[in-house]
């Protein structure tokens, strides 16, 4: 949950980095251009150490690894490469480690740093209740317990011991990783007495036990997720550019009965609110009373039947899992509903649906919404997320999504970087997680909404769409103040204040110095998903409409960074030069009832223009939830006469009175 940080730090794209980002950067022992290096030596390497060969060429050699690891520890080939895709869709990140410290393309755990404590909420400014009806909640980062480290985030030392490779080569050299990977689960089969068999439905519990979760429905959670992967098959090149394939096995039924033999604990998903298809327990985040009417961490409900569960929010944790548990169990502290752990795609849920958890830091928002905290680092480029945490959020909000009618698109999937600030002081002091790193194509791609096409060529709207992998902006301050990010695939697509890279960013005036490529910026950057009005074109260039002004960004036929959609759009209505923006949709001063104290309904320092179009996310109610006491006989949701519309104005959304504009199609 990374917010930008203080102004002076923040012209010079600075940020500070969690103790587990250097302590894995330490671990690794080489800068990312020495690791690419030696990962591009490595490649050349043949795979256990027998007499050199001349290399195959370069788009088959980790396809060809699969194959060796296979025939060397008698796994068969679909069961490495199921396990391999649900890790890391056979990626290798040039040789460096995920957010759990994992690396390569089987996933393999070296974390030694990996209960480090983290900033989480406790940095920056930003309120996470959002409710100046109540004190503001400054919460104080606690260092999460210290224990030892469990056997998920330890792989590689034990497919070390298992291979005879040493460390360094597990973690830099894909082939060798591979290796390791059918090592760990021959080792698995071994354990659980299970002969070495050619037929993939006798490695079930193996893969299970190979996930290193400690309970039985996580570890199930996983097998079946790996082979589900081997049943629809697939082909992709790998980040490193290599080209990989898994034959499908569409009748494919796994063995599942040896893994009642893996001595796994059993966990109780009672209580929860998840789909079947995940792992899910319940750690209930304290509602308790401190004295002197103070309370925490967060407020009971009646969702949806007192008011909608409009939005899901997307956070990172910028923490491990083990401190973020601590965290959240904290009553002192704040609350999310859900958190996902990367290593599997385990989840944990907190608080109830019903409930209103302190996350977003816009009370407007978080009072309907459901927070996810994905275990993971923003300023982390290198630090990647896991297959299987992908797949297990998505099912996570398909199934919240159905559950509470929450549209499946980027203006109700917010990231709390797309939170507005609910007034003008908190704008700067604004979350900026999951920010450039998190993979947003790809998310709705498993969320079943594939972000594509849905108009002409020359429509009045686009859908912001760059290639992840080769999208690369350039961002600072992931390490230190003003120094360049590692070169990473990104979400994020630069604007520019005409159509030339050599002009001014756009400047976003509720943040006030001059915008920065920071990767804490969000100045003068959009994101995947997120739709705008066209303002213009000129040749590889498209402008749009963006907090006011027209911003540019490059757009060539031959690799588009958007498509173009057809959507709703918001403009001032006829009389009006221009119309405020505001952070939360409030209802009028006259809705409230006696003993409830009216909010202010204030306008941020921005405004619609006339003559410009904003992307509309639907209709919603002046609306405010009364709770601000630990008893919630007082808690009441005032509704007003003043209804809005939800726009996508900047980076983040906000609202305009319904009032104040025409909506007309794109």
């Amino acid at each position: 949950m990374r917010p930008p940080p203080a102004d002076p730090a923040r012209a010079t794209g600075r940020t500070r980095r969690a103790p587990l980002a250097r302590a894995r950067l330490r671990s690794a022992g080489r800068t990312p251009v020495a690791l690419r290096a030696l990962v591009a030596a490595a490649l050349t390497l043949p795979l256990l150490g027998v007499a050199p060969t001349p290399a195959p060429p370069a788009p088959s050699r980790l396809q060809e690894a699969f194959a060796a690891a296979s025939a060397r520890y008698d796994v068969p080939q679909s069961v490495l490469l199921g396990v391999s895709y649900l890790q890391s869709r056979w990626d290798a990140h040039g040789g460096a480690p995920s957010v759990t410290g994992g690396y390569g393309p089987m996933h393999l755990t070296d974390a030694r740093a990996a209960l480090a404590a983290s900033g989480h909420h406790g940095e920056g400014t930003e309120d996470p209740r959002g409710d100046d009806a109540r004190p503001p909640l400054r919460p104080q980062t606690r260092a999460p317990r210290t224990a030892e480290l469990p056997d998920r985030l330890t792989t590689l030392p034990e497919a070390a011991r298992l291979t005879g490779l040493g460390p360094e080569r597990l973690r830099e050299d894909p082939a060798a990783n591979v290796a390791g990977g059918a090592a760990l689960l021959a080792e698995a089969q071994r354990r659980l007495g299970a002969p070495a068999s050619d037929d993939p439905a006798h490695w079930y519990a193996a893969v299970a036990l190979f996930s290193g979760a400690d309970d039985t429905a996580t570890a199930a959670a996983y097998a079946n997720d790996v082979f589900e992967v081997i049943r629809a098959g697939g082909q992709r090149v790998t980040d490193a550019g290599q080209r990989v394939a898994l034959a499908a096995r569409p009748g494919l039924v796994p063995d599942t009965s040896a893994l009642a033999r893996a001595g796994l604990r059993g966990a109780s998903a009672a209580g929860t609110e998840c789909p079947e298809t995940v792992s899910c327990e319940w750690i209930p985040a304290p509602y308790e009373e401190f004295g002197e009417g103070d309370y925490g961490n967060h407020d009971l409900g009646n969702r949806p039947s007192s008011q909608p569960i409009r939005y899901i929010v997307v956070h990172d944790t910028e923490g491990a899992w083990e401190g973020v548990l601590d965290m959240v169990q904290d009553p002192t502290y704040v609350s999310w509903q859900y958190s996902l752990r990367s290593t599997d795609g385990h989840i944990a849920q907190h608080v109830k649906a019903k409930d209103v958890a302190w996350h977003a830091g816009n009370w407007y928002v978080n009072a309907a919404s459901i927070g996810l905290e994905h275990e993971g680092f923003l300023a982390e480029p290198d630090a990647w997320y896991t297959e299987a945490m992908y797949r297990s959020s998505a099912r996570l909000v398909r199934y919240l999504a159905g559950k509470y009618g929450i549209p499946l698109d980027r203006q109700h999937i917010l990231g709390h970087d797309t939170v507005p600030g609910p007034t003008t002081a908190t704008v700067p002091g604004m979350h900026t997680d999951p920010g450039p790193y998190w993979d947003w194509r790809h998310y709705f791609e498993l969320l079943g909404r594939p972000l594509k096409a849905t108009a002409g060529r020359n429509a009045g709207v686009v859908t912001i769409r760059p290639d992840y992998a080769a999208n690369r902006p350039v961002f600072t301050g992931c390490e230190s103040a003003g120094e360049p990010c590692a070169t990473h695939g990104s979400s994020a697509v630069r604007l520019y204040s005409d159509h030339d890279e050599s002009s001014p960013l756009i400047r976003d005036i509720g943040l006030g110095p001059a915008p920065t490529t920071g990767v804490n910026d969000l100045s003068s950057r959009v994101s995947t998903g997120q739709q705008y009005a066209v303002a213009d074109r000129w040749g590889d260039w498209t402008a749009i409409w963006y907090l006011g002004q027209k911003a540019w960004f490059r757009n060539p036929a031959e690799r588009p960074t958007a498509v173009p959609a057809r959507v709703e759009v918001v403009t001032p209505r006829k009389g009006l030069d221009s119309v405020p923006v505001y952070g939360r949709a409030y209802p009028e001063k006259e809705a409230y009832p006696e003993g409830v104290p009216a909010q202010a309904v204030s306008p941020l320092p921005y405004t619609v223009p006339k003559g410009q179009k904003y992307v509309t996310g639907g209709k919603v109610p002046g609306e405010y939830y009364y709770a601000v006491t630990f008893d919630g006989a007082s808690h009441r949701v005032v509704r007003g006469e003043d209804r809005y519309y939800q726009i996508q104005f900047g980076h983040r959304v906000g609202f305009v009175r319904a009032a104040d504009v025409t909506v007309t199609p794109s």
